[in-house]
């Protein structure tokens, strides 16, 4: 998805786009029905060629790319390693969107890890790709700044919109020699791995901010989790209790107008929660479903 707006860009620039290459279709929703990626959906809509492969690692595919003769390739949030092999294919290399600050946030998960930590900037780099990870040399960035309301989602969003800006005149820029590559500062480096099923899981004795920066920045996948009673359900949205909310032990749960939620430090309200198989629900219709009884908490 967010790789539309780049792919956008491309196709109103004039510059001849030669394929796109995406994921193969992957099952989803309840039926579990193999469905495109919107890359696929946007580049078939356009009558573009649409290259799947299950391998980029593959010979095969690597002499397809290479039949096509392309000077410059892109790539936004593909989440593969690209081997060398395929690296030396175009002319002036592969051109990577990437969503942070280069050297900050390296790696798979830039916008989750931005907002997990609390950041209240990041932006887009324009990268040439080489084997280390996310080590290339940048050829343009941009700051945006982070709201305290943002999701993952949200600012996914608004950094793919500036990618998609920022992706074409630095692509003619570089063909031009007019954009000298600029190299990272290793020592400056930080790193965003992608998301373990381990750390989606809200430890309630954290303090709340902390928990509020887990819940947005796992919005809407891979989702932040707590168990009740057994059973799993997402908390998809906290917010600050306010002033005279009452001292809970962390988990522990208050039903009233809304679902408070102990922390490490002042208690969270439960703005939005799902329960498996369940739609997404404000904590106050949660908690009426759930008949909450005194001093039971999440787990």
């Amino acid at each position: 998805m967010w790789a539309v707006p780049s792919l956008q860009a491309v196709l109103s620039s004039g510059l001849e786009l030669i394929a796109a290459v995406t994921n193969p279709d992957r099952p989803a929703g309840r039926g579990l029905r193999a469905r495109p990626s919107p890359v696929k959906a946007a580049a078939q809509a356009a009558g573009i060629k649409v290259l799947q492969p299950q391998s980029i690692t593959d010979p095969s595919f690597q002499g397809v790319v290479g039949a096509l003769t392309p000077e410059v390739c892109i790539v936004v949030a593909y989440g593969k390693i690209l081997p060398r092999t395929l690296l030396e294919v175009p002319d002036l290399g592969f051109i990577n969107v990437h969503f942070s600050l280069l050297p900050a946030y390296r790696g798979a998960a830039p916008v989750q890890r931005a907002l997990m930590d609390g950041a209240v900037e990041t932006g887009v780099s324009i990268m040439v790709v080489t084997e280390g990870m996310d080590e290339g040399p940048v050829l343009a960035a941009r700051a945006v700044g982070v709201s305290p309301a943002d999701t993952s989602a949200s600012l996914g969003d608004r950094l793919a919109a500036v990618g998609g800006d920022l992706l074409i005149p630095t692509v003619l820029d570089y063909a031009a020699g007019r954009v000298p590559p600029q190299p990272q500062d290793d020592r400056a480096a930080t790193y965003a791995p992608k998301i373990s099923e381990k750390e989606t899981r809200i430890d309630w004795s954290k303090p709340p901010h902390v928990i509020h920066n887990l819940v947005r920045g796992l919005e809407p996948a891979p989702g932040a989790w707590t168990t009740f009673r057994g059973r799993r359900i997402k908390i998809r949205e906290v917010a600050t209790a306010g002033e005279g909310a009452p001292a809970l032990a962390p988990g522990e749960l208050l039903a009233g107008e809304s679902l408070l939620a102990g922390t490490g430090g002042d208690p969270v309200e439960v703005a939005v929660a799902q329960s498996e198989g369940k739609r997404a629900m404000s904590g106050a219709e949660l908690a009426r479903g759930l008949r909450l009884e005194p001093s039971e908490a999440f787990g």
